[in-house]
């Protein structure tokens, strides 16, 4: 472990692996930590220097009592420019609003890569009424892995099979003791809206994974980015919902690395 000083002066603490000479770095979603990647982390470390993140509030990673957004932007850019060489940014989930943000702040970027990060548009809601109702009186009487549970099931729309996979794998401990991470996080995304005209002047590589199965939000959130972003493209994994890093790694690990060939990069193995 690493750690990188944010803006605010946060530590940011980050998991490396492999000695490849490009960078891949993973920004996890909401819950998680640097954990969520161990179905598919070891197969990029055989390409890439992978450097995993704890996002600020959980893990090794500090926090500050005020919460915002855009100190997560801050965050990812901190640890991408504390690297050198050439870096390709993969955020997954709340996550990828985070390496979205984080690349329209970075000037020395290869590619980006998106998994259903949570975009709304104006007059729209992330949320069923009482969602956000629900998980805060579950964190109230301290229930923290049924906060997780039903963010979940009712949030994410993660089927029973997901779930138990997710509940038994090594990141689960940390997605609970996350869990009074998760409102502050829904409400922030609940209110965030892209910056359409910002985000067309990116014009790095962009690939967008979208599960073959996911509800509808994540698959019309993954078409307002593809409209959005002047070089992107959008991948479909079959079969897949949110956590195909669980359910699917290789679509995900192959996905990746063939984006990666195709934007020019070099393996340096």
């Amino acid at each position: 472990m690493h750690t990188v000083t944010s803006a605010d002066g946060t530590t940011i603490a980050c998991w490396q692996n492999g000695s490849g000479g490009a960078h891949l770095v993973l920004v996890h979603g909401t819950a998680a930590n640097h954990t969520r990647w161990t179905s598919i982390g070891a197969r990029f470390a055989e390409y890439f220097t992978v450097t995993a993140i704890d996002r600020r509030g959980r893990g090794d990673s500090g926090d500050q009592a005020k919460y915002a957004i855009a100190r997560e932007f801050d965050d990812v850019a901190a640890v991408v420019n504390s690297l050198d060489g050439p870096v390709l940014l993969f955020g997954h989930s709340y996550g990828g609003v985070c390496a979205l943000e984080a690349a329209m702040r970075i000037e020395r970027l290869r590619g980006l890569i998106l998994y259903e990060p949570p975009i709304v548009g104006d007059g729209e809601t992330v949320y069923a009424e009482g969602q956000l109702a629900r998980l805060e009186a579950l964190l109230a009487t301290g229930d923290r892995e049924a906060v997780v549970t039903t963010f979940m099931t009712e949030v994410v729309g993660a089927p029973p099979s997901q779930l138990d996979m997710l509940m038994s794998s090594p990141a689960w401990p940390g997605r609970v003791a996350a869990a009074h991470t998760i409102l502050r996080e829904c409400r922030a995304e609940d209110t965030y809206r892209l910056d359409t005209a910002r985000a067309n002047q990116l014009a790095i590589p962009v690939l967008l994974l979208l599960g073959g199965d996911s509800p509808g939000f994540f698959r019309t959130a993954t078409a307002r980015l593809e409209e959005a972003l002047p070089n992107a493209r959008t991948v479909v994994m079959p079969g897949q919902q949110h956590v195909a890093m669980d359910t699917g790694p290789d679509l995900v690990t192959d996905a990746v690395l063939d984006f990666w060939r195709e934007i020019g990069g070099v393996f340096a193995r």
